[in-house]
């Protein structure tokens, strides 16, 4: 029995993408991967009703209506995001929606030595914006600006620079839509199902106490992958 749990345990695990070519290359029909943390284990920040609502409901409606609206393609997620302002609305918006979720659960964590930012990545961001702080505040900035629903991001550029970019409704910096584009290392969700039972109107709020669940060590990983490419 201890053996079956350990197996149903790293199933859970890997089945969120564990890079961003991972998370390129799914390929229809999509499914919902399992979150790699109970829905309670965010309370730092979010709440469990939310987790709940956010990725069963929400994120699993975008994995039904992708799958419902692009048929028998065999496409991966990348191409059909890279292709989005050739694509209907219903199959850009959910691709979108699917991509964007399935890479925020990977970068939040309650794990403390998972929310310690590597020292790398702390050298790239000093450099980019002067401090932490500095980002920390250009990003809340961005994030609170964006009108209605959408997300904040992180980026490395075309030319390969750390970037803060913002993106309406399901869009993000992948796809083709002649704005800000450039690999996701960082990316939060503005949406107010992604934080208004908690925090109510109040998104700055919600924003600042995000960054206590941040998982540093996998944007970290990120990043070292979007310079590679």
């Amino acid at each position: 029995m201890k053996m079956l749990f350990a197996l149903a345990a790293v199933f859970a695990l890997n089945a969120q993408a564990a890079s961003l070519n991972d998370l390129n290359e799914l390929k229809a029909p999509f499914k919902l991967a399992a979150l790699p943390y109970a829905n309670n284990a965010l309370e730092a920040a979010v709440d469990a009703k939310t987790m709940e609502i956010h990725h069963d409901k929400h994120h699993q409606a975008y994995v039904d209506k992708l799958n419902e609206n692009i048929g028998s393609e065999k496409g991966d997620l990348k191409s059909i995001l890279a292709n989005a302002s050739k694509r209907s609305d219903l199959v850009r918006n959910n691709a979108g929606g699917h991509w964007n979720h399935s890479f925020f659960w990977t970068v939040l964590t309650p794990k403390a030595a998972e929310q310690k930012m590597p020292a790398r990545l702390k050298k790239e961001i000093d450099g980019a914006f002067g401090s932490v702080d500095k980002f920390k505040e250009a990003f809340e900035k961005a994030a609170a600006g964006r009108f209605g629903s959408g997300w904040a991001w992180l980026i490395r550029d075309a030319s390969g620079k750390l970037a803060i970019t913002s993106t309406a409704n399901q869009d993000n910096p992948l796809m083709d839509l002649g704005k800000e584009t450039g690999t996701p290392v960082f990316g939060l969700d503005v949406w107010e199902h992604a934080y208004y039972l908690r925090y109510q109107n109040k998104r700055p709020d919600y924003l600042k106490n995000m960054w206590k669940i941040v998982n540093w060590k996998q944007v970290d990983e990120y990043d070292q992958e979007a310079l590679k490419k």
